[in-house]
């Protein structure tokens, strides 16, 4: 029996650095048949020319959309049976695709296989990307088995179960994943393995990290006040406490000024902060020492601050906000459901998502 050919889909929005990484990583899989199509969401740096040098296809959005619309084109344009998306700063190990294609075929239930990425970055910049990639590591091997979440940026789904689902909802910037694992998991299983691995190039400076962390958990909001129910997998009791408690220490500071019994405050928070993920601390120090951990805790703290603070100011808008509230509201794929069900599967006519100036 012939084996099914995935389509390596990659978006790309200014990743000129690790771009290049990406495709390569792509293109040395030990699987075939396979194709990847690379879908440059108009960078103003030179990855599109990265991208254009190497032995694949490569198309354009009509003008910067975000990361669901370059999804959704790559979709759209991929002839597999299997679509395998990974963004463009994860480099696949060689034996990714492989290992996914084996976990979907073996089980037919599955809507979807997410990979993790491994403990090591894909380009070594600063100790905050170090420190960020092994959270994001012990995270993720916290959340092997079945998810309620999509890791969209490792993951391989059927394009029988895409078509199925729909399009990465094309409104949502940041949190598209999120929304999409939610749709997906009321009908499939969303599966996380520990034997499909990619090396990421994380956010390197401290300050990109934790805007960006807020501004995903403020967006969050909405799903979470509609769940109302922690995820399954990722957004365990545990860590969303240990979140709250790094917030309450840094809001507890100030009574230091009243005299230093009052210090107790912040400190016993801060460590239940680090209670709420001790295996995480365990494992960092195990695998780089008790110097690295210090640094490591520091940036985990802030890390927890920003998310929830995030959830905090996201309470506000959902409080004020009606627009907010219906963020992830669907209207926009039930009202074009046909269109958009053609647009994936190909059929009839041309993808009007495509785009003309395709080159191979």
């Amino acid at each position: 029996m012939p084996r099914p050919l995935v389509s390596v889909v990659i978006p790309n929005y200014n990743y000129r650095n690790s771009i290049g990484l990406c495709v390569d990583a792509a293109l040395r899989q030990t699987y075939a048949p396979l194709e990847v199509i690379v879908v440059d969401d108009h960078s103003t740096d030179d990855s599109l020319k990265i991208a254009r040098s190497r032995d694949v296809t490569v198309l354009q959005t009509p003008g910067n959309s975000g990361v669901a619309v370059a999804r959704n084109t790559g979709a759209a344009a991929a002839r597999g049976e299997i679509l395998f998306f990974v963004d463009s700063d994860v480099a696949l190990r060689p034996d990714a695709v492989e290992k996914a294609v084996e976990e979907l075929l073996a089980n037919p239930g599955y809507g979807a296989v997410c990979g993790i990425y491994e403990d090591q970055p894909l380009i070594r910049d600063s100790v905050v990307e170090e420190c960020r990639v092994l959270q994001a590591y012990c995270w993720r091997m916290d959340s092997l088995g079945t998810v309620s979440f999509l890791f969209s940026s490792l993951t391989a789904i059927p394009r029988k179960v895409f078509q199925e689902i729909g399009p990465f909802n094309p409104r949502l910037r940041q949190t598209e994943e999120v929304e999409y694992g939610e749709r997906m998991s009321a009908r499939y299983e969303i599966m996380v393995t520990p034997h499909v691995l990619g090396r990421h190039d994380d956010d390197d400076k401290l300050s990109a990290l934790l805007r960006k962390l807020f501004r995903r958990a403020r967006l969050r909001v909405p799903l979470f006040a509609r769940r109302r129910r922690f995820a399954k997998g990722f957004e365990t009791a545990s860590r969303s406490m240990a979140a709250v408690a790094a917030l309450g220490a840094v809001a507890a500071l100030p009574l230091a000024l009243l005299g230093p019994w009052w210090l107790l405050a912040p400190v016993a928070l801060a460590g239940l902060s680090v209670a709420g993920d001790l295996p995480m601390y365990r494992y960092v120090l195990k695998r780089r020492g008790a110097r690295f951990l210090a640094v490591f805790t520091s940036v985990a703290f802030a890390t927890n601050v920003a998310i929830s603070s995030g959830i905090a100011v996201g309470a506000v808008y959902w409080l004020l906000s009606g627009r907010f509230r219906r963020l992830y509201e669907t209207q926009w794929l039930t009202a074009g459901e046909e269109t958009a069900r053609e647009e994936i599967s190909g059929a009839p006519g041309e993808p009007t998502v495509r785009n003309p100036g395709m080159t191979a």
